[in-house]
């Protein structure tokens, strides 16, 4: 049985799964409000759907549009904007921030204060450490050749990114690679480097024993 408090507000439309908890002053299934200058799709949103197990916690806010798998946690104050899919077991900590059209695989964890941008791809067991920032924008709003060449960094399986790290838009960061922490990301990291500085430079390899188990 699921437990709403009375505090949360939750959209009449929102798909809620078996056993899910949204405590106190959460907002779930929310729409946008858009700026008069704003480049967002405006198109119809279809219902937030929260899968079984999962808990939205104090203060946070989802948006509707967005999709939440199984077990998924979004920590207190934290926000997902619309059009994301949130894989299985993902946690989204304390006030981190999903942007809008974002890709979560499963048992993805986003630490405190983290951001990640629109457009962007996080694949399986990715680790975001706090206070990351994702960019997807190498404009920073200015022309129109901007909104055909605006993406978010892809992020594959394993790899982990360290507090306060920065990638630049569009970049690619390999499977089971090392961001460093503070790191200043301007290019595609390599499967398994370990990278580190600004800007950032490979030192080494990761690790053979802190490699996941493959996939079945």
């Amino acid at each position: 049985m699921s437990e709403i408090a009375g505090t949360a507000v939750v959209s009449p439309d929102t798909i809620v799964g078996a056993d899910v908890t949204v405590e106190d002053a959460a907002v779930v299934g929310k729409h946008p409000s858009f700026g008069k200058q704003s480049t967002a799709a405006r198109a119809h949103l279809p219902p937030l759907q929260i899968g079984d197990g999962s808990s939205i916690l104090a203060g946070a806010v989802v948006f509707a549009g967005t999709t939440l798998g199984r077990g998924v946690i979004v920590g207190d104050q934290a926000c997902v904007r619309e059009r994301c899919w949130i894989g299985d077991d993902v946690v989204i900590g304390r006030g981190a921030f999903v942007e809008n059209d974002v890709t979560i695989g499963s048992r993805t964890r986003i630490q405190a204060n983290a951001y990640v941008t629109a457009y962007s791809t996080l694949e399986e067991d990715v680790f975001i450490a706090p206070c990351a920032i994702t960019t997807n924008d190498n404009f920073m709003g200015r022309t129109e050749e901007r909104h055909a060449l605006r993406r978010g960094p892809t992020i594959r399986r394993g790899a982990r990114i360290g507090g306060g790290a920065v990638l630049l838009p569009g970049i690619e960061i390999g499977e089971e690679a090392f961001v460093g922490a503070g790191a200043v990301v301007l290019r595609d990291v390599p499967a398994r480097a370990v990278v580190v500085g600004n800007p950032a430079r490979q030192i080494r390899e990761v690790l053979p024993e802190e490699l996941l188990p493959l996939p079945d």
